[in-house]
């Protein structure tokens, strides 16, 4: 129930008002029956702004650290993501992994629709990352069609660690569902999962034009992080005279 007041009393038209969101390929979206909608993370925004868009309810595997945050902030966080229905992942390890996995077949047995950032993390620089095969693994096993969608302008409306939105023309595009029933039984085949993230990501591409980078967002970055924290070890502050 929460769920519908936050979207059509709440936050759904406060959201429109703000961004005043631009929406291609709805018709994309399955009207009924189960299906995975993949698409890119570029902010916090993205968690809201597409569910609110929707015609159908969908639930998101989101991080675990949402639901356990300290403080008042953190109890709010985590009061508003289980109200939404969310589910927690914890993304540490691979039996992580599988458990987001089991929680994922569980709404798509349910007949309804799955929302993944097969990124695995938020874009921290706007481009687009290489996807993790979790997408590939549940689409095989349910059987279901993928709908490529693409986050348009929420980098620039609200960048990593900002806070308050900027006011900035937001976009979002939902690509023709992705059929992968010809790989049916194959869900242990690496090669055939890959092949298939891929595919996903390559539609995601197309609909949002970003740049692509070949390697996994969270590698890129700990590496960033790794760096400037040697400049900051090699050039230490100290005050002059």
């Amino acid at each position: 129930m929460f769920y519908y007041v936050l979207k059509y009393v709440l936050l759904g038209p406060l959201l429109r008002l703000v961004f005043r969101p631009r929406i291609e390929g709805l018709e994309n979206v399955p009207a009924s029956g189960p299906a995975i909608v993949a698409g890119n993370h570029l902010s916090f925004s993205d968690h809201f702004l597409m569910p609110a868009m929707l015609k159908r309810r969908i639930t998101f595997l989101a991080k675990a650290e949402y639901f356990t945050g300290p403080g008042l902030k953190g109890r709010l966080t985590a009061f508003f993501f289980r109200s939404a229905g969310q589910i927690p992942v914890d993304r540490s390890g691979k039996e992580a992994g599988q458990a987001a996995i089991r929680e994922g077949l569980k709404v798509l047995g349910r007949g309804e629709l799955l929302g993944i950032y097969p990124e695995g993390t938020r874009s921290h620089d706007g481009r687009l990352y290489k996807g993790k095969v979790g997408v590939a693994v549940m689409a095989l096993k349910a059987g279901v069609p993928v709908v490529p969608c693409a986050m348009i302008g929420t980098f620039e409306a609200q960048p990593p660690g900002k806070v308050v939105p900027n006011i900035h023309p937001v976009s979002i595009r939902f690509g023709k569902p992705l059929d992968f029933s010809r790989y049916a039984g194959m869900e242990q085949e690496k090669a055939i999962l890959r092949a298939v993230t891929d595919e996903i990501m390559y539609a995601i591409l197309m609909l949002s034009q970003q740049e692509y980078v070949d390697e996994y967002a969270a590698v890129a970055k700990e590496r960033q992080a790794a760096q400037k924290g040697a400049k900051e070890r090699r050039f230490p502050w100290a005050p002059l005279g």
